[in-house]
């Protein structure tokens, strides 16, 4: 797979809403100037973790767990601890987020501490109009379209990613999660599912990565937080995926080809990914 990476810090900001949105917490505001950990501030935040967290077998225990020795900043087993942002501070056998504070302590919803990572596919295929791609009237660029999902939490449309399981293959995340979020394949039936997954076994072979790093996410914490791979695959012709009916599914609420364009709203970073792959297609923006 060929790449195109984009690696900036940022100040997070989605991160640092007053009200923790997957639970009964409230974060300590914190201005921007405040948010690097080398600045020195009177800081005591709250902590939080979602009580759903307990007794899951994908999820940590409580870090103060006797028995809880996470190995930070390594492979721990078949878990990822490391984090595409660097060598991340651990303070009271805590990790701390490498991009700074967030007004809360604890794990919030997540089920890891430190990084749990992620991986978001943006398939793409050009906006067809009387077999011709259409052009924008303003831009005089032709109008990209990218597989987008209405998360079921907040229903805010968004790429259809999902958490990396421990030991497995990022790329075999990009298809599952595709797969699972767009097509609805838990639940559809035998013979139309092998269609789907032939076709997106070979379509998910080539891409370009756009994106690998830290995501700024409403469920970030001061000691767990959200790295992604974001990959672009595109169907030029639409004669792969892009024919497929896509059919809502896992925790997807509802699915759609969605005109790629600068005024959209999307979950968390992922207008920053579908700003760089426009940009790529030299598609309008």
């Amino acid at each position: 797979m060929t790449s195109l990476r984009i690696f900036a810090r940022m100040v997070h900001k989605k991160c640092r809403s007053p009200k923790y949105p997957f639970g009964d917490a409230t974060r300590l505001p914190i201005s921007d100037e405040e948010v690097p950990w080398n600045v020195k501030i009177s800081y005591n935040p709250p902590e939080y973790e979602s009580p759903g967290l307990k007794n899951k077998p994908w999820a940590d225990p409580y870090i103060d767990d006797t028995y809880f020795c996470p190995k930070f900043n390594f492979l721990d087993g078949n878990v990822d601890r490391v984090s595409f942002m660097g060598t991340y501070m651990i303070e009271n056998k805590r990790p701390l987020n490498p991009e700074g504070r967030t007004g809360l302590r604890g794990r919030g919803i997540l089920g890891r501490w430190g990084p749990s990572h992620a991986a978001d596919p943006i398939v793409t295929r050009w906006k067809i109009s009387e077999g011709v791609k259409e052009i924008h009237s303003v831009t005089n660029l032709p109008i990209l379209q990218f597989c987008a999902i209405q998360r079921h939490d907040c229903n805010e449309w968004a790429i259809p990613g999902g958490f990396v399981d421990p030991g497995e293959n990022v790329s075999e995340t990009l298809r599952r999660e595709f797969a699972e979020e767009a097509f609805k394949l838990l639940e559809t039936d035998k013979e139309e599912a092998e269609k789907i997954n032939i076709a997106i076994a070979d379509f998910f072979k080539e891409g370009k990565e756009i994106y690998k790093g830290y995501v700024d996410d409403p469920r970030n914490t001061d000691n767990a937080w959200i790295e992604t791979v974001a990959m672009n695959f595109h169907d030029e012709t639409g004669e792969t995926v892009g024919k497929f009916d896509l059919k809502a599914g896992d925790d997807a609420k509802n699915v759609l080809w969605l005109d790629i364009d600068k005024n959209l709203e999307l979950y968390a970073s992922h207008l920053s990914f579908i700003e760089a792959v426009a940009k790529l297609h030299n598609a309008h923006w």
